[in-house]
């Protein structure tokens, strides 16, 4: 299959999970999923601002990277920092070579193997949401078909978190985006719970929740929350994944 017919296959894939009360957690892992097997990257996260400003991690493809994105949260420094400040996309084939411009991030991305870094803006009519950071083991650049390729994937996000037409108002996106990032907190809290019941790694926990609740047919949030409140055991959720 090419990649032509693999990226037309994922809009498909993304189209049909935008139903009136679809699973904002899932889908925005599933798009840093296929932007990793699109963009021939190692990894993949997505950050959202949340009614302050201030950017959180949605979304990432390992829990190694998830911890990265955190580092580059809370120190306020990287691509996806500048990426969500200038509205515009940062590409940067070599992280070792920016250790002036992020003399914290660098190191850690360079430990975590990570030796490219590109961030590319979830915008809203001038409005920037977030963005989508992909990251690649070898300095190799993005080119310009692979960068228009990553921004189509950005906006999809951009459009998934904000599908409702009616949605106009700046207050009314913020308490939407608000609410997409609580849903992520409470899948972070039972992979927590899982992970420590069952004695499994995070990564294998969230496949655990994601996989039981697809087989349930449930969103990944609701069930999330029942793990944490207890009424859905951990020992339940140890199926196929």
């Amino acid at each position: 299959m090419t990649r032509e017919q693999r990226l037309s296959r994922t809009f498909v894939e993304l189209a049909d999970t935008l139903v009136d009360d679809f699973d904002v957690v899932d889908l925005m892992v599933l798009l840093t999923e296929r932007s990793v097997e699109l963009l021939d990257a190692a990894a993949a996260g997505l950050l959202l601002a949340n009614v302050d400003g201030t950017l959180r991690v949605m979304a990432a493809t390992s829990e190694a990277t998830g911890t990265v994105e955190l580092f580059e949260v809370q120190n306020d420094e990287g691509p996806c920092r500048d990426c969500f400040h200038s509205g515009a996309p940062v590409s940067v084939a070599d992280v070792a070579s920016e250790s002036e411009r992020w003399p914290r991030f660098a190191p850690v991305a360079l430990s975590a193997g990570f030796r490219a870094a590109h961030a590319l803006p979830l915008r809203l009519r001038g409005q920037v949401l977030g963005a989508l950071n992909l990251f690649r083991t070898e300095p190799v650049a993005l080119g310009p078909s692979d960068l228009a390729t990553g921004q189509a994937l950005a906006d999809v996000a951009t459009i998934s978190l904000l599908q409702s037409r009616a949605l106009r108002d700046v207050q009314a996106v913020a308490e939407q985006l608000e609410e997409a990032l609580n849903s992520r907190t409470a899948v972070e809290q039972a992979k927590g719970v899982i992970a420590e019941r069952l004695g499994i790694g995070m990564d294998e926990a969230f496949s655990r929740l994601r996989g039981f609740a697809r087989s349930r047919q449930s969103r990944l949030t609701d069930v999330a929350l029942e793990v944490v409140a207890g009424t859905v055991r951990p020992e339940e959720v140890l199926g196929p994944v």
